[in-house]
């Protein structure tokens, strides 16, 4: 099971590397079994606005720009997710929802947990990635984490998990094996 963790913003000055780079390094050392975490950072991939003329339902992994058929590949080769989400002005970031959108079957019957962080720990992005994600049949595991700027971040700049936070992700991350390893059969 070979799950991606996705840096889910790109903005400069950004949080989520840090939390992203904490969920990595804390399900490393975590009893997981036969789980690879893989640390995905989209702003390696710099992809454009919706910008391929076929509609990514349709268009059988063949789109028209390098930057999605890059993308396309890495969520190919994962078998589930951990979206690592701020909340912007009360929803998702668009460079998040953008490459949910630029793509389509390579997402399909894979599993995802939502880590999300802000003014009121992201919980308006997590109830917003659930309506979403199955739109591309996405499954989204119940457990979640959601990190508040004021109490896990000092100055609200630099991640200070507390304690418990390291036992939420354990929560996460095999919740999201179990249910990747369930759906994977839908995509043979």
């Amino acid at each position: 099971m070979k799950i991606g963790i996705i840096v889910g913003s790109t903005r400069p000055g950004r949080l989520g590397a840090q939390v992203a780079q904490w969920a990595y390094d804390t399900g490393q050392a975590a009893d997981l079994g036969d789980v690879e975490l893989e640390l995905v950072d989209l702003a390696d991939y710099d992809l454009d606005l919706l910008d391929d003329p076929a509609v990514p339902g349709g268009a059988k992994r063949q789109y028209a720009s390098e930057k999605t058929r890059r993308w396309s590949e890495k969520i190919d080769s994962l078998d589930a997710f951990v979206f690592v989400t701020p909340e912007y002005n009360h929803g998702v970031p668009a460079a998040l929802k953008n490459a949910v959108d630029v793509i389509w079957p390579e997402w399909n019957h894979k599993a995802a947990g939502v880590l999300a962080y802000g003014y009121d720990g992201g919980t308006r992005a997590v109830e917003q990635w659930r309506t979403i994600l199955p739109a591309v049949h996405v499954h989204v595991v119940r457990a979640q984490i959601s990190l508040s700027l004021h109490g896990d971040f000092e100055d609200e700049q630099t991640f200070v998990p507390a304690e418990r936070r390291a036992k939420e992700l354990r929560i996460l991350l095999k919740a999201v094996a179990k249910l990747g390893a369930a759906v994977s059969t839908l995509r043979a």
